[in-house]
């Protein structure tokens, strides 16, 4: 497990602050990530890197002269926010446009791609490279649905290439997204890994045997078989690799081969088990070019280990093997560099509520009060919420909740005590709940209490019309941002029953107290009824099988927050 650390929730910040110490030549630190302490010529299109923590040294550790620009770092195995992605961003961009790389996970996917959109409002071109290598999940669906696992590696070296040659920004987007389209990847597992501040791992794998298509964020096999001789495993990762050969791959016969180390698997191994490997890839009429073995992107403390196969041109060649200087990786003759000016973080605007009526804000500091009974409730249910989430996830669902209610509480205690209204109260709520929780669930609340606050409002005392109305408006904004259903095995799952149950009720002349517990139990009981659905979105979608008996645990945390407002109002 991983042993040491201090407060689990700041477990991310405090190994930043280490890194860039000793990396300074390399990086320096900006607000949830860190950029190069090298500078880069006016008009070169940044690089950015990002995900969840807990990989390195992906992310951090690519960034570098002939790599990425910038790397945003997310909590522990979940996505930074959408403020995050675009902070790191603003701070790395040359005037040449951004390109925002991720593996594809849904939280990733949501997170850069809000950001992007506020780039691109901006006036700055961004654009994403999702990383989707992943074989084991290619029969879940359709090619932009496999996972981003250690491919992330080649399609973030060859981008930063192309970006530090000069190439223009559609170029380098292209011949990114070109290096992704001809790469993937497969991994096995011997043990799981253990969250910080956990005592029992996310999964775990019976004795002797190994679990075939492990997620990088932990997400357990989709399938065990005993553990073969070193031979036996390179030919399961190399059939498996082989046969998912893109249609578009080149025919150079030349090919890029990563293999990876997830944590805890010992880089001797890892070297013994290249052997086979490479004798398999020759056999089979590959050359291989500029081989990469080691710790490239891994799982905290995950013993096991993945194979990566790029199929190359002699563009994506040039680009893999051109010089590139990082904290994880140096490739070919030493780039010439001068420091950077120091990064400044530039000043949030504090909000200004003067002239707020006495009513609106009364109203505001029993919405400050509510968020708080959330956030206790929330720290109670920690443990259980990430218990649910790991069967079939990566297990930081409690985490994010109570990482995002806390910096919610926190946020709408500042603006009720300066005199916001319940509109401004919970809008400030969901915005920093967004940004300090991160992941999918963390902009799926931020945006849902947006929409909610905005229903509310400022002017005096919200009606029971209104807060019906704020529930149906969040829904809708869930169900525009997450491309979810009633029936995928998500939170919508009871947050729809949840709405229609209070505006019946509302409708029929319930007082609000007795409407929003109707509500809630019908919320509760819809959560409990997901155990029966198979997930058909997001993380959990390639272990269906596994969720089935079981909650899902975002519609649980929804009961719950309702069932928690409903015994406040």
């Amino acid at each position: 497990m991983t042993k040491i650390f201090g407060d689990p929730a700041e477990f991310v910040d405090e190994s930043v602050a280490g890194f860039v110490d000793l990396y300074s030549h390399y990086v320096q630190p900006v607000p949830h990530g860190v950029i190069r302490s090298t500078a880069t010529p006016e008009g070169k299109v940044a690089v950015i890197a990002g995900g969840g923590s807990g990989h390195y040294p992906a992310f951090a550790g690519y960034v570098g002269p002939g790599l990425a620009d910038g790397a945003v770092c997310g909590n522990v195995f979940a996505s930074p926010s959408t403020r995050w992605v675009y902070d790191v961003a603003k701070a790395a961009h040359r005037g040449g446009g951004v390109l925002l790389g991720f593996g594809n996970y849904a939280g990733d996917i949501l997170n850069f791609g809000l950001a992007a959109e506020r780039l691109r409002a901006e006036g700055i071109p961004a654009e994403l490279l999702v990383v989707t290598d992943d074989v084991a999940s290619e029969g879940q669906g359709a090619n932009g649905e496999r996972r981003g696992i250690a491919g992330d590696v080649v399609a973030f070296k060859i981008a930063g290439a192309a970006a530090e040659a000069g190439y223009g920004f559609e170029d380098v987007v292209r011949v990114a997204r070109h290096a992704n389209d001809v790469t993937r990847s497969m991994g096995i597992a011997f043990a799981g890994c253990t969250l910080p501040g956990e005592t029992e791992p996310l999964f775990t794998v019976t004795p002797g045997n190994m679990a075939i298509g492990l997620g990088i964020h932990g997400e357990p096999g989709i399938s065990e078989e005993p553990i073969g001789t070193p031979t036996e495993i390179a030919t399961l990762l190399v059939e498996k690799v082989l046969a998912g050969k893109p249609e578009s791959a080149p025919d150079s016969g030349r090919v890029a081969v990563l293999v990876n180390g997830l944590g805890a698997t010992k880089y001797e191994e890892l070297f013994l088990l290249y052997v086979p490997i490479a004798k398999q890839l020759r056999a089979a009429g590959y050359e291989i070019v500029a081989p990469q073995v080691g710790e490239l992107v891994t799982s905290l403390d995950m013993a096991g280990c993945s194979l990566t196969v790029t199929w190359l041109d002699e563009e994506l060649e040039k680009l893999w093997t051109d010089p590139a200087q990082c904290p994880a990786l140096s490739v070919g003759a030493t780039i010439e560099t001068t420091p950077a000016p120091t990064y400044v973080v530039p000043e949030d605007e504090v909000a200004d509520y003067t002239g707020t009526p006495a009513e609106a804000a009364e109203s505001g500091q029993k919405i400050a009060g509510l968020i708080e009974a959330v956030r206790d409730v929330l720290k109670d249910a920690e443990a259980e919420l990430g218990r649910i989430d790991a069967i079939a996830g990566d297990g930081d669902h409690g985490t994010g909740m109570v990482n995002g209610s806390v910096a919610a509480a926190q946020a709408a205690r500042t603006a009720a005590d300066a005199g916001a209204g319940a509109g401004s109260t919970l809008s400030a709520a969901g915005a920093a709940w967004a940004d300090r929780a991160g992941g999918t669930s963390g902009v799926i609340w931020g945006v849902l209490l947006h929409a909610f606050a905005e229903k509310l409002g400022d002017e005096g005392k919200p009606s029971a019309e209104q807060v019906s109305e704020g529930a149906t408006a969040s829904v809708e904004a869930v169900m525009r941002l997450a491309g979810a259903r009633v029936g995928n095995k998500t939170m919508l799952d009871s947050q729809v029953p949840f709405a229609e149950t209070l505006a019946e009720r509302i409708a029929a002349g319930d007082d609000l107290k007795t409407a929003f517990t109707t509500a809630a139990q019908a919320a509760t009981q819809a959560a409990e009824a997901t155990k029966d659905l198979r997930p058909q979105i997001g993380r959990a979608r390639p272990l269906a099988e596994r969720s089935l008996g079981h909650p899902d645990a975002g519609a649980v945390s929804l009961a719950l927050v309702t069932r928690t407002v409903a015994d406040k109002l």
